[in-house]
Formats: structure tokens, sequence, C-alpha cells
């Protein structure tokens, strides 16, 4: 496979796969999950000395880049991007929904974790998903509406971290993004794609459809000027008021009145939700790998682990040799993956209600034993989680949970070497389809299994449980090379973040492409068993010989959005946005 930047070369891509509402009997179920397609954009990898800035947005980028220029921290500009992509990129993240932050404190010397995750109602039960007879509830009727609301974590995430990491007044940071929300926004191209192709679910509620129609009740289009006054007022209370404004008093009530009373699906959120909910700073979780330590977010996230395992069970074979052209590198990652999902399908999930192997999932031993399981140019014939060290004998279920591909990622690095690398999501795109105050609310809670226990009555570590947070692939990390940070990379994609980022540090780490060329790299991945290649690309050239070894292939649409920032041993920042999405690196 080439290392070219493709984008040339490829046409716009529109095809949405619909979801099979009763995959829940698999637990390959979210293989069929959508992925949205806009084309593909111009990238080149982006060099400067001082700062750097990659977001799925311009506008948003933009944002980061002026608190970055005014004298900001990584963290003042973490906030001005966040608000802005809930402006200007409503469908995936927001602050009705939750993300991961990993961080690298420079004057710390410290590397460090929040968890910005929505939590379950504390009414919530585990019937929450299921019918009058037990059964679960199909996919879309358990998101759209009040029922899939968790209690949003964004806000208080950029909240308590500018309380400890800011340099500029909070206020600033938000009046340019209420005044744009005042001014208006160009609908870019993927935006209107998205509100196109959900224009049913979105014409549900008024709320929705008074925001994403024209007068005539048709979807907005491309470059229409779009409003927003009530997110305005929502960030300027907040400026003035901190999080409290949102956790408590009228928007708080505003959520529970819009999640309890929306039309034939309400939900269960209460202000307790808000009273309780909390940011959780939490140890990173890494892997030794080549001179590198790959560390990110930990359990209530799989991300850190699954990408860890990945990596450790490909080092077992000489991809450095094979290289990308070789049909057996990609066998051997995607059998790889496939041990790593059958993991975390049996064993990830909230670690403060759910006891995890965490530390056993990355044994050396373990990874090693597994890794003896591939072999090369024969696809696995089946495959089933592991038995990694472990000091409980709980024998768990595996989950079935769907995870839809939305969600964005964005990395900072300032002038002081403080990085940021954030994953934000409000899970499905438009979320539950609800919208208060401006902003829509996530469906977070469908990330939960919807069942709670397996057929032979084994508990689901992934079930739903009151103040629980729902497993997530969202795998925000910063490669460490000689205890300082090397590399920020993050992807949104639902489930196939996992591999879209272990992906990219192979072809960066194995096979010697810059960061822009490993990102633009055709994707081939593989969860549950089948092959998913990266349609119109040249990924495509290797189905043949990954058929010839014993696999299903499937070719499809796999838009990734990675964005990463590279440190130099000379201290040179390399900035990579994802040609698939809409984004860019600013450096200064």
């Amino acid at each position: 496979m080439n290392r070219q930047t493709f984008s040339s070369s490829l046409t716009a891509l529109c095809a949405m796969f619909a979801v099979n509402n009763d995959a829940w009997a698999n637990q390959a179920a979210d293989a069929v999950a959508p992925e949205h397609s806009s084309g593909f954009h111009s990238t080149q990898l982006n060099i400067s000395n001082d700062w750097m800035v990659t977001a799925a947005n311009p506008t948003a980028s933009q944002a980061g880049a002026d608190v970055i220029q005014k004298g900001g921290s990584a963290i003042d500009a973490m906030v001005a991007i966040q608000l802005m992509l809930g402006l200007v990129e409503p469908q995936s993240s927001g602050i009705g929904g939750g993300a991961f932050l990993v961080y690298w404190d420079a004057n710390a010397n410290k590397l460090t974790t929040f968890d910005g995750r929505e939590t379950a109602p504390q009414a919530a039960t585990p019937r929450l998903f299921q019918n009058e007879n037990g059964e679960p509830l199909k996919f879309y009727d358990a998101v759209v509406g009040g029922r899939s609301v968790g209690t949003p974590g964004t806000l208080k995430l950029l909240w308590d971290t500018h309380q400890k990491y800011g340099k500029l007044a909070w206020s600033d940071l938000i009046e340019p993004i209420a005044k744009r929300a005042e001014s208006g926004f160009e609908i870019s191209p993927r935006l209107a794609t998205l509100i196109t192709k959900d224009s049913k679910r979105l014409s549900r509620f008024p709320e929705t459809k008074a925001y994403f129609f024209d007068e005539k009740g048709e979807p907005k289009k491309q470059g229409t000027l779009l409003k927003n006054p009530d997110y305005a007022a929502t960030l300027r209370r907040i400026a003035a008021d901190g999080a409290d404004a949102f956790y408590k008093g009228e928007i708080a009530q505003d959520i529970i009145e819009t999640v309890q009373g929306a039309p034939g699906n309400p939900g269960v959120l209460s202000q307790i939700d808000f009273d309780s909910y909390q940011i959780k700073e939490r140890s990173p979780v890494c892997v030794a790998y080549q001179q590198y330590d790959v560390c990110g977010m930990g359990p209530p996230s799989s991300g850190a682990l699954t990408v860890g395992q990945i990596l450790g069970l490909t080092s077992a074979f000489p991809l450095n040799e094979w290289g990308p052209d070789a049909a057996e590198s990609w066998q051997v990652l995607g059998d790889a993956s496939r041990l790593a999902f059958a993991d975390r399908g049996r064993y990830m999930a909230d670690e403060d209600y759910v006891p995890m192997p965490t530390a056993g999932l990355l044994d050396k031993n373990y990874l090693a034993n597994r890794a003896n399981l591939i072999t090369p140019k024969t696809a696995l014939n089946s495959v089933d989680a592991g038995s990694p060290p472990w000091q409980y004998a709980t024998t768990l279920g595996d989950d079935i949970a769907i995870e839809l591909p939305s969600t964005s990622h964005f990395n900072v690095v300032d002038k002081d070497g403080n990085v940021v690398s954030i994953t934000t999501t409000i899970e499905n795109g438009f979320g539950s389809r609800l919208m208060t105050n401006g902003f829509l609310l996530n469906n977070e809670l469908t990330d939960f299994s919807f069942k709670s226990h397996d057929k032979e009555g084994h508990p689901i570590a992934n079930r739903l449980e009151p103040g629980k947070r729902p497993r997530s692939s969202m795998s925000p990390t910063i490669i460490m090379k000689n205890g300082k940070p090397y590399m920020a990379i993050g992807s949104p994609g639902g489930s196939r973040i996992i591999g879209y980022v272990a992906q990219s540090i192979i072809a960066h780490t194995q096979w010697g492409m810059d960061i822009q060329s490993a990102i633009n790299l055709p994707h081939i991945l593989n969860r549950f068993g089948t092959m998913d290649l990266e349609k119109g690309t040249d990924a495509e050239r290797h189905k043949a010989a990954l058929e010839a070894m014993g696999f299903k292939v499937n070719v499809r649409d796999l838009n990734s959005g990675l964005h990463a920032i590279r440190i130099t041993d000379d201290g040179q920042l390399e900035g990579a946005a994802d040609p698939r999405r809409e984004g860019t690196a600013i450096g200064g």
C-alpha cells in the first residue's frame, strides 16, 4: 500500500449503512453501525516551533489558535475548541455530552487523565432498555428520546481543569464563542449531509426541527447561515457562574424536563444526578511498545487497554519487515484486534463498579501466549476471550453493546509544552436528538449492554447500574519517549476508534511514515471476524488475498477523524489532520 496522500484520487463518499435493529443476538452487533462519509479534503503536515492545535473543524482549530496567541494554556485552548465544536459540529460533541482527557502537565512533569464520562441516572434500573417481556429494545427505539440520556460531564471537565491549569480568564475564553453563536456560522458540507441523512429523527422534536430545518420543513443546506442565540445565552450564563450555571438552576432543570418529558420515550435523569456528578482524575494506562510508552484512558474507557493489547500482540511479528504492502501484515493486525476485542467484550467496564484485570490484560506473558494463537497467512477460525492473570474468580458474560461512530478528537500543545489529547462525544450523531438551551443531549446510556446477564446467567461487566459510567472506545493517547511526550493522537469512530489509533501508531513506528501519511493510510480493520476495507482506496486490492486467508471481507466507508501532533527530538511540532473530515492543524 503506498504512502501518498490519496485525497486527490478519491471522490466524495455518501453511502450510509443501515443498522440492523436485531443485531443484539450476537457480539458483532456494531459491525454494521453506520459510518457517514463526507468526502476528503486536502491536508498536509503542518510544522511549527512553539505551539500546535489540531481539531476536526477549521473554525474550532482557529478558536484554539486564537487563545494560544493571546498567551493561553493548552487547557484554555481546549475550553475554546470544545465550546466552538459544540456550535459548529453539534452532531458530534458538546456540553450535553462527555469526554476523556489525557494531559501532560509540563510544570509538574506528570501525565494524568481526567474522566468526564456521562453517568447513569440514580433512578435507572437494569430494565431501562428492555421491553415488558425483558427483551432488549431495538437500538433506535432506545436512542431517540430521553431514555438514553446520561448526566453530561463535558462542561464540568472544562471547568475543573481550567480552575487547575487555566491562565486566561474563564469568561474571556467563552465570550468569542458566544458572539459567534449570535452572528452565526455557515453550515459545513459534513453537517449538511448529516442533517439530511438523519432528517426523519431530527424532525421528531420541535427544538431540533426548528434549528436544523428551514421554514419549508426542509433540512438546511450547506452554506446556510445558522445562528444559535440560545447557545450564546447558555454560554454567557456559564461564563458568569462557571459549572454551577450548568449543574444547578435553570439549565439543569431544563435538561431534566426535556429528558423526562420526551414524548414517547421519557428518561429518568434528575437533579440528584447533577448534584452528585464528579470529574475523576485517574492514572493513565500505559503499555511499553518499542522505545515508547503508549498511554491513554483506562476504564471506563476500553481504549488504552485494547490499543495496548493490539500493539503488544503484533509485537511478536515482524510487521516492520513485511510492511504495509503485505497482506499478512493486515491479517496479523486483524487477528490481534479480534483477540483484543474478545477480551474487551468480556472484561472491560467501569472499574469503579466492576473488578477488572487491568494489569493482567497487558501482562507480557499473557499477551505472548495470546499472540501464539495467530498464524501468519491464516485467519483465526474463531476467537474467545482469554484468561488474564487476575485475583478474582468471577465468571463474566460477553457484552453485546452497540457503540456508533460519531464523536470528535482534538489535540493541543502550548508554548510551555503542556499537551492535551481529548476525545469528546454525545455518542450517536446528534445524540438523543433532544435539544435544550441551544445544545444537543447525549444518548450515552446506550453504550451499556441492554442485557445484564448472558444466556448462561453470567453477569455482563458493562451492564447498566445507577451512577455507573458506560464503557467507551474513545482512545485519547499520548505516546511518551524517554519520559517526555512524543505524540498526541486520537480519533472518533465508535468502536473502530481503537483500530484507527492502533493502525496509525503502527504505520508511524513500524513503517516509517510521517504522522500525516500514517493518518492518511487507507483503513483495514477487524473487530469481530469480518475484515473491513476502506472503500475507494488502495485497501481494496487486498481483498482477494485476505479472503484466501479465510476472512470474510467487507468493502465499506471507514470515516475516521484522526488528529495528531508529534514533538520531535529538537522540540519542533508536527500537526496532522485527517483528510476524511473537515479538520485542520494550525501552528505558530
